[in-house]
């Protein structure tokens, strides 16, 4: 591609995106203003593709947009980015243990509440109820649940 001038829409091709997106990333700060032509059009050079590439990778890590701002920010000083990754990426990863925890427990009320179903004990609710009538032993009344 070398020196070539994308318009917006063929950068939003090369990369898998529409055009809209990219011209959101140029608003939210995540790529930097483009060439103009004297028609006022923007045209892109390689060096938009790869940071638009970065952006998708980060974002299947799970980064926020917020968030790959901050490296792309480090990465444009010409410093690695890594150690803030790292942060960033690890702090993910706690998220996602807490989020598997909760799950898994979920899954497992599901598992003994799908186990337990159906029952020899349940009886058929009356038409227009969800549930069964229960007996109030104390009282020998019936009420409807419903």
């Amino acid at each position: 591609m070398g020196r070539a001038r994308l318009s917006v829409s063929q950068l939003a091709r090369s990369v898998g995106i529409s055009a809209d997106t990219v011209r959101y990333y140029e608003r939210a700060g995540l790529l930097p203003p483009p060439a103009r032509t004297p028609a006022d059009h923007r045209r892109y050079d390689h060096h938009a593709v790869d940071r638009l590439h970065f952006i998708q990778g980060a974002q299947r890590l799970g980064l926020r947009l917020r968030e790959i701002k901050t490296l792309l920010e480090v990465r444009d000083t010409g410093v690695c980015p890594c150690e803030p990754a790292e942060t960033l990426l690890r702090q993910h990863i706690v998220g996602i243990d807490r989020e598997l925890a909760r799950l898994t427990t979920l899954r497992t009320e599901l598992v003994d509440m799908a186990d337990a179903l159906p029952s020899p004990n349940c009886i058929d609710p009356a038409p227009g109820t969800w549930c069964p009538p229960t007996n109030t032993a104390e009282e020998g009344v019936t009420h409807e649940r419903h």
